[in-house]
Formats: structure tokens, sequence, C-alpha cells
């Protein structure tokens, strides 16, 4: 089985991800780790984050690889971990402007569609584009203000701010980030962790004894 579960920025895509793929004893795939992890080699090598060739070529010349694990992924640069810095402000800021880029998107989707089934993929376009073939398929949502409030509680940053940076990546990943027709939507906001992630359970086609 493959599991999509798409959604906004800081809806509590990788939280919920993970808890549905411990509970069914699979991995999670963070596609948003990889688009992250292109961020941070580019800016750590000084390139113009729009400009599509030379970032993949950059790519291409120091491979990623991403560790699928149901409680939590890790990217690799060659011997380098990668994960601890992929959520700082600075790739905040960059991460939309690499994600839009078509040719980057296609390299991120091979990677993702070379996985074996099965595992629960998080991102923003996993229902729609890379896996259409998902057996279920999820999005989640919330108010920027929730989203700003849960993030706040991770970073030495105000509300304000983040709910303000939020609302800007909305609008840079509106394109991207739709649900699709088949998925259930699910507002996030008003309910706990463990809420989202039994309301997805609940709505998983039967399981087999394994999962």
């Amino acid at each position: 089985m493959i599991v999509t579960i798409d959604g906004v920025a800081a809806s509590g895509k990788s939280s919920v991800s993970s808890g549905v793929a411990r509970a069914l004893g699979v991995p999670y795939v963070s596609s948003g780790l990889l688009y992250r992890a292109a961020t941070l080699l580019g800016l750590e090598a000084g390139l113009d984050l729009h400009g599509a060739a030379k970032l993949l070529a950059h790519l291409q010349a120091h491979p990623l690889r991403l560790e699928p694990l149901a409680g939590g992924n890790r990217v690799w640069q060659g011997e380098r971990e990668l994960t601890g810095g992929l959520h700082s402000t600075r790739v905040d800021a960059g991460v939309s402007v690499v994600a839009a880029l078509p040719d980057v998107r296609g390299w991120v989707d091979a990677q993702l569609r070379a996985l074996p089934a099965p595992f629960v993929a998080e991102g923003r376009d996993m229902g729609t584009t890379v896996f259409p073939q998902a057996q279920a398929k999820f999005y989640l949502t919330a108010s920027p203000r929730i989203r700003a409030q849960r993030r706040a509680s991770e970073r030495p940053e105000d509300v304000p701010a983040i709910e303000a940076a939020l609302v800007r990546r909305d609008l840079l990943d509106r394109v991207q980030s739709a649900p699709a027709p088949d998925a259930v939507v699910i507002d996030t906001g008003p309910l706990t962790l463990d809420g989202v992630i039994q309301t997805v359970l609940a709505q998983l086609p039967q399981r087999t004894p394994s999962a």
C-alpha cells in the first residue's frame, strides 16, 4: 500500500505521516526533505536558487540520499548527514523557489518513485503527481495562525512573523499544493496530533494482518 499525505506548510504532515507509518509498520517518505536538502546545497554553493540548470548540475555532482524510516527521515550527501540543518530559517526562505523548478521536481520525483512500497509519502503533490495510483490519499490543512503557533513552539521566532512567512509560502506553493480529487481533506486545527493520526487510520482501506 502507498498512503499519501499532502498539505500546506506546517500543517503537521511529517508528524502525522510518521505516526501513521509507525502504526502500519512501514517507512514514511518525506519529499520535502529532498527539496530542503537541494536548497541547502544550493545556498552553501552560493548558487542562484532560481537557476535550475546550475542547481541540478550541482545536485548531480553531489548526490543526495533519502533514508526513509518510520520514526523520521534522514538525508545524506555522501557520508555527511544534512538532516539537522534542513529546517533553518534560510532554508525555509528558499525552499519554495527550489520546489517550483520543474527540473528539480522531476529529479525529486524520480528518486521517490524508485523507493519500494509499502510506505507513507508526505509532501505537496504526492497524491496528485508523484503517486496518483496511491490507494489512500489525505490532505492536511489549518489556518495560518494555528500553524504559526505550532511552529513558534519549535523555533525562537514570534508568531506574527511566522504567520506572515507562512502566508507568503502558501502563495508560492499554491501551484504544487492542492488536494487530489479523491483525497480526504482534514482540518488539523481542532485536532490533537493523535486525533489526526487516528482519523487517517480510520479512513484507510482494510489492512492485512501483517500491517
